[in-house]
């Protein structure tokens, strides 16, 4: 874990605040240009201990799979890539309690289906505010990784079309518990 000066968080369940997060992929194409898009729906697991560390997870609903291109979007959703109707989710579980820092790695497990693999998260802490007229206080981070789509069947080897890295960002706020 990489950090600079730790952050000391309340002790709970920190809730998603949906409206101002989002998680977003690229890919290359042809190894020519970056295929852009996003999951509409998602959840988020962040849950501070009495220590002040942090375990982190979260759920990705692959029906909400979104490029912006309606045709590529519902061929990806087929059982020749995502396969949706029989892996609708991927899911991220931290393996150990993080300490919150300005910058911090967070070593976990990816999901798809059957198939679980290790990956890295590089989190760059954004900090705590009070939301101006309401008294909540919100969280925020980025976090990025990559995970190798063919190390969970995703659309086959593909050469030269699509490439194996597929780069996840994910822009987090969270809402303090109470």
């Amino acid at each position: 874990m990489t950090t600079s000066e730790t952050t000391t968080l309340k002790a709970g369940a920190w809730a998603l605040d949906a409206a101002h997060s989002s998680v977003a992929f690229t890919i290359r194409h042809l190894g020519i240009a970056k295929v852009r898009g996003t999951f509409g729906k998602f959840e988020t697991e962040f849950v501070v201990d009495e220590s002040g560390a942090a375990t982190l997870g979260a759920t990705i609903y692959l029906d909400s799979f979104d490029t912006g291109n309606a045709d590529r979007d519902a061929h990806v959703r087929q059982a020749d890539f995502l396969d949706v109707a029989n892996r609708p989710t991927l899911t991220f579980r931290g393996l150990a309690p993080v300490q919150v820092a300005e910058t911090f790695t967070v070593e976990g497990e990816a999901t798809l289906g059957q198939i679980t693999k290790p990956v890295t998260l590089e989190v760059e802490w954004g900090g705590v505010v009070e939301l101006p007229g309401t008294g909540d206080r919100h969280a925020g981070f980025s976090a990025t990784g990559t995970i190798k789509r063919t190390d969970f069947g995703v659309g086959g080897p593909l050469p030269g079309m699509l490439s194996d890295a597929v780069k996840v960002e994910l822009e987090i706020q969270l809402i303090e518990p109470k």
